[in-house]
């Protein structure tokens, strides 16, 4: 990863990533979906081609796309592939939808999922009094547009946070929500990158993030790729390193956010917020406004995705807890408004947290 400065404007970075997150090949009449498999991250880079909604689904399902942006680009682009073979009929439309709703069956608690599939649903809908062939033109344009904003909205969320990094020589982050969540720097990451480009020297500190180890395998590999000091701990060790004084700022991405500010994001945020309170280090969250659910009041209604057992049983394919053992594997935490210093947007930062300063700055 190169990290560059913009001549036109200092607090502006270009960031050329190892690898593409997600990318569209083709037009929209037989192109295809390219991902990058994280699930081989850190050892392997690979790429799917996804050239139906089963593919996409799987996918994200299986966590070979993450983040709640990528997967909400990703989505936007699987409903491409899905129009592809639905039948020039006047059962498009019902098509089209069913494909959003089958989408989101994937990954319940990521809203940018839904957003961007309901997004490219009503740029099919408003296009039906055209042939259907312009139509899935459209549905790919809407596509490439959630792409193109998501790169756009990354860069102002790294514009707002990077203050708030240069106040700090150390950072804990907690799963991963850079480059690799995004189709641009990332929502925790992005103040890192752009304090990177304006020559601020930081120290990362990387959750490993339990059990799928996002943290050590993917965001440590992307900040060395972009020479950013990353240290990788197991998520137990956060309290201590809070308590020597290590860092002056934890940070996190969110899959989630309702009106009040209560933030879903990785399982184990919720206790890394404890632990920031306990020892008086701020702890905030970074999410563009897409990541808002402005219909739920609070964390309470945010739905939380159950994983399989495989997952706590056969860390990377090896058993690792007894056979026939009982699990409980919810994927996320919500971590309630209380807790959080501020959330760093792509409109600017929410702080306090409070409903009546989430809906000046989201709106309803």
């Amino acid at each position: 990863m190169v990290i560059a400065m913009n001549d036109q404007d200092s607090a502006e970075c270009s960031i050329s990533p190892p690898v593409e997150v997600v990318a569209w090949t083709g037009d929209a009449a037989t192109g295809h979906l390219r991902l990058l498999d994280q699930r081989r991250l850190p050892t392997e880079t690979e790429f799917l081609d996804c050239r139906d909604a089963l593919a996409v689904w799987d996918a994200i399902r299986s966590l070979a796309v993450r983040g709640a942006p990528a997967i909400g680009v990703a989505a936007g682009y699987g409903m491409v592939v899905a129009a592809q073979v639905l039948p020039d009929s006047g059962d498009f439309i019902t098509g089209v939808e069913a494909a959003a709703e089958y989408l989101e069956s994937s990954r319940p608690t990521a809203v940018n999922l839904s957003w961007a599939a309901r997004r490219v649903f009503r740029r099919a809908q408003d296009g039906l009094a055209s042939d259907l062939d312009a139509v899935r033109e459209a549905m790919l344009d809407e596509a490439r547009a959630i792409h193109a904003e998501d790169v756009a909205l990354c860069a102002s969320i790294g514009r707002h946070a990077a203050p708030l990094m240069k106040k700090c020589s150390a950072v804990l982050t907690h799963c991963n929500a850079g480059a690799l969540a995004t189709a641009g720097i990332g929502t925790a990451t992005a103040g890192m990158y752009v304090a990177a480009a304006e020559g601020h020297a930081l120290t990362v500190f990387c959750d490993e993030t339990r059990p799928l180890l996002q943290g050590s395998r993917l965001t440590a590999w992307e900040l060395m790729q972009a020479g950013i000091d990353a240290v990788v701990i197991t998520d137990n060790m956060a309290a201590q390193v809070l308590r020597e004084g290590k860092v002056q700022l934890v940070v996190t991405g969110a899959d989630r956010i309702a009106a009040n500010g209560d933030a879903a994001n990785k399982i184990g945020t919720y206790g890394l917020a404890i632990l920031a309170a306990h020892h008086n280090v701020p702890f905030y969250v970074a999410a563009p406004y897409s990541t808002f659910d402005m219909t739920l009041a609070s964390g309470s209604d945010i739905p939380i995705e159950q994983r399989g057992s495989e997952e706590i049983t056969h860390g990377f394919g090896r058993r690792t807890a007894p056979e026939n053992v009982k699990t409980y594997a919810p994927a996320f935490d919500v971590t309630p408004a209380e807790l959080i210093a501020g959330i760093i947007t792509d409109r600017g930062i929410i702080s306090p947290v409070t409903a009546d300063n989430v809906a000046a700055m989201i709106g309803q």
